[in-house]
């Protein structure tokens, strides 16, 4: 079986009173702080000192807890992992990387570097809008162009929390066949729609969802970032309820795992980061042809805190080319 490249959790309180210790939780890698794939590629969460000083930020009177887990995985059929994510609030954003080699990793490490360079990084929901985040995604998009000629791309999905008349939502966004799922209120279901050809086929009808499994062109994206004439995100804009789980996920994990496998682990293990965890290991059950990374994010406590002051820790950032550390994190 092979070992989770990077890995850990994290619990924070949106509003919790200042001092009152509500930042908890942790980064891990194997190997000494860092998690290696194939050939020995870096993966450096930037989290990586544990006795790190958490940042103190002003915040929106919006009461949430979120607790989130994150992992990655080269698989065991392939010799590179070219996935991408980033995990630093309030940014949650898987990319799996396209092109083969060095080309697909640059993709998706361009992209989610793009995303933690943005000003909103560490910030308590902020009043960030869909046409703000297109934005930001259109300079990925354009970095990718510049550096790899075209010849590379990534798949984008993710979860930014933001604040939309003084309450949270979540502004989900995607680019690609890379996943978003949502549990809440006992309701499993996928909130992103794949950019692919075997979901074309599926929306009218020729093939159905089981067949669109082990369909010969199920690979085969319709939307990318880098690459490609249409580089388009789509948004949705959802209020944060309580209990909310929300799962990110490249199509490692989708492609060898049923919504209802899937639907099982979120549903049955509590803590997000032993979810991620068991994601991970059902993949490799499942023989893990391809990367695998996956994000799960639990919303609780909603209105449950009033103060302005919190503690902000650092999350975690895996870019596949091994340039992962956010600006400001320690070296």
């Amino acid at each position: 079986m092979s070992e989770p490249q990077a890995h850990g959790s994290h619990a924070v309180d949106v509003g919790a009173a200042s001092g009152s210790g509500a930042s908890s939780g942790h980064g891990t890698a194997d190997q000494g702080g860092k998690g290696y794939g194939a050939r020995g590629g870096p993966a450096v969460p930037a989290d990586a000192d544990p006795e790190r000083d958490d940042a103190r930020r002003s915040s929106p009177s919006l009461g949430i807890r979120l607790t989130y887990g994150f992992g990655t995985d080269r698989g065991l059929r392939r010799e590179l992992n070219e996935d991408s994510f980033i995990a630093v609030e309030p940014v949650f954003a898987v990319a799996d990387g396209m092109g083969g080699h060095e080309a697909g990793e640059v993709a998706s490490s361009i992209c989610v570097r793009t995303l933690g360079a943005s000003s909103i990084i560490g910030s308590r929901a902020p009043q960030f809008t869909a046409n703000d985040l297109e934005d930001l995604i259109r300079d990925a998009d354009q970095r990718i162009r510049s550096e790899a000629g075209g010849h590379a791309g990534t798949t984008l999905t993710g979860a930014v929390l933001v604040e939309e008349s003084g309450a949270p939502y979540w502004l989900f966004f995607n680019v690609g066949d890379s996943r978003t799922y949502r549990l809440s209120g006992g309701t499993f279901g996928q909130i992103s729609v794949d950019h692919s050809e075997v979901q074309e086929l599926v929306d009218i009808g020729r093939i159905t969802e089981e067949e669109a499994r082990t369909h010969p062109r199920r690979h085969v994206v319709t939307r990318a970032l880098g690459t490609g004439d249409d580089a388009e995100a789509d948004f949705w804009l959802m209020p944060v309820e309580e209990g909310d789980r929300i799962l990110l996920c490249s199509d490692g994990l989708s492609g060898e795992v049923t919504d209802d496998g899937i639907c099982t682990i979120l549903s049955t293990v509590q803590d997000p980061q032993e979810a991620c965890d068991e994601l991970i290991a059902a993949t490799l059950r499942s023989g893990a042809r391809d990367n695998v990374t996956v994000i799960v994010i639990d919303a609780s406590d909603l209105g449950g805190h009033d103060a302005d002051a919190i503690t902000v820790p650092r999350g975690g950032l895996f870019a596949a080319d091994g340039d992962a550390r956010l600006p400001g994190a320690p070296a």
